[in-house]
């Protein structure tokens, strides 16, 4: 069979959109800025930690990052994913990485404007962003599946495959954000931002049952009990149990949810979607919402201060006009060997003779429709699911990625000189992301800031992080790319002005 030529990998619709979304792709946030006092980005983790004075970023170039990262895969490994050649997953040591089931994750933000500003004690800031997420689960068993399809010849006939849990989940959204944030005394602050939100798309996609389990003749056994000429009736008991055990199912339920203005699902004559057609010229503003922001900080001690923050507190509502909702809970197979076995008689061997070439004739055909279905050999394809438009009846809802953060940090040499821990967990679908990070971080001036920090759970403690800011250039990351090998890496860079003076001391 020739391969299709077309994949539901969001690649070719999504991933592109999404490059002419953002423009230039970047990370949520930095957690090793978190713990250095003169940068302001670290206010993206807590609006409570304002910087030590004001600023106002570089349009569209003052906070540019890019961020990728899996529970199991290295970055060449997702590279391989993404562009789906269809060699990688007969790799053995790509096949070796993988877990049961794996995740990978691109965080993607940027502030298009943005300023902050101080105002007695109290901080005022600004912002109009862009903001991605993209969450993407896939289990062994789909690669698997893959494989042996494509490497052992006629796999299809006589094989058990269940390549359900597959999950792909975006969200893609403007905001505009007002943040205030006030020191109430000499050891505490606090701090918010509320945003409203301008929803670009979000899609959902998932394969709650995709299971395929088979037991077929060959095509040589096809054509020799169709060619048969004779048979004798203790023979024609024996063919009989022998049909009756060939079966094919192909089970599916999957369920495809989009709100996107300019991304349309296109059908086939058969009625089944074939192509994601997607219209930049079309590209609007399809849903709407709102988010919070809440943190605050203390010094318990006056070398020691905690601090804790709830990130993306919100929802984006995503209307009716620009939703689009597929599915395939009722397509499927299910061939049993009982329906071949009209006519078939031990007491009239001539009829049955006859009745077998009818009967192979219509089970050739509906193997080579179930093979159609089921070797594919595309990561995710069209063949396989036949997602079917289901009418749309009312306006759909996302939450946004909401991120608990909380640190604690111990300061040396009057502050100077600090070590920090970090923790943070982010609630991005498929699966919430946690890292705990500690870092290190000189801070003897305003414009120069250097931070070494350490992440130990999401790189697999394979990675380290680096922050410097030097006068108005900040530049950070924290995983080091070190190699095609890594799972999670990222790299930021920031350009922005210093506004007003340096903020006085608190109660003076």
């Amino acid at each position: 069979m020739e391969r299709s030529k077309q994949t539901f990998w969001l690649k070719a619709g999504v991933l592109s959109f999404l490059i002419l979304v953002t423009g230039v792709a970047h990370a949520q946030f930095l957690r090793t800025s978190y713990f250095m006092e003169g940068t302001h980005y670290r206010m993206q983790l807590n609006p409570a930690l304002t910087p030590t004075r004001g600023f106002i970023n570089i349009p569209a170039i003052g906070s540019l990052n890019a961020s990728v990262g899996s529970t199991s895969l290295g970055y060449q490994d997702i590279m391989d994913v993404i562009d789906d050649d269809g060699n990688f997953y007969n790799n053995p040591q790509f096949l070796g990485r993988l877990d049961n089931t794996n995740h990978v994750n691109l965080n993607l933000n940027t502030d298009i404007l943005s300023a902050g500003w101080y105002s007695g004690r109290n901080f005022w800031s600004f912002n109009v962003g862009l903001r991605t997420d993209l969450g993407v689960k896939l289990t062994k068993s789909l690669f698997t599946f893959l494989n042996e399809m494509d490497q052992i010849e006629d796999r299809w006939r006589d094989s058990q495959y269940d390549i359900s849990g597959q999950e792909v989940n975006l969200n893609a959204y403007a905001e505009v954000g007002l943040g205030f944030a006030r020191q109430i005394n000499e050891r505490l602050s606090v701090g918010g931002r509320v945003k409203v939100l301008l929803g670009i798309g979000n899609l959902d996609l998932k394969f709650n049952n995709v299971s395929m389990n088979a037991s077929l003749p060959s095509d040589a056994r096809i054509q020799e009990l169709q060619n048969m000429s004779s048979i004798s009736p203790a023979e024609i008991e024996s063919l009989r149990n022998e049909i009756n055990n060939y079966h094919a199912d192909l089970m599916l339920d999957a369920r495809l949810e989009s709100s996107f203005k300019g991304l349309n699902l296109v059908e086939s004559p058969d009625g089944y979607i074939d192509d994601i057609d997607f219209d930049a010229g079309e590209l609007g503003i399809a849903g709407y919402g709102f988010g919070i922001d809440l943190g605050a900080s203390y010094r318990l001690l006056d070398n020691l201060t905690v601090s804790a923050a709830v990130l993306d507190l919100g929802f984006i509502s995503w209307s009716k006009g620009s939703t689009q909702v597929a599915t395939t809970s009722s397509s499927g197979i299910s061939l049993r060997g009982s329906d071949y076995t009209a006519g078939i008689d031990a007491n009239d061997p001539t009829g049955t003779v006859i009745a077998l070439q009818e009967n192979m004739r219509r089970l050739q055909a509906d193997a080579d429709n179930y093979m159609n279905r089921v070797n594919g050999g595309d990561v995710l394809d069209y063949e396989l699911l036949e997602l079917k438009n289901e009418n749309v009846a009312e306006s759909r809802r996302s939450r946004l990625a909401s991120t608990i953060v909380a640190g604690a940090e111990y300061g040396f040499f009057n502050n100077t000189l600090s070590v920090g821990l970090l923790s943070t967990t982010r609630f991005v679908e498929p699966k919430a992301l946690t890292e705990l990070t500690l870092s290190a971080n000189y801070r003897p001036k305003n414009w120069f800031n250097v931070a070494l920090s350490y992440s130990a759970i999401q790189s697999l403690g394979k990675s380290f992080g680096v922050g410097l800011k030097l006068g108005p250039l900040f530049l950070g990351t924290d995983y080091m790319f070190l190699g095609k090998n890594s799972n999670s890496l990222n790299a930021f860079i920031g350009i922005s002005v210093p506004l007003g003076k340096k903020k006085k001391d608190c109660c003076c």
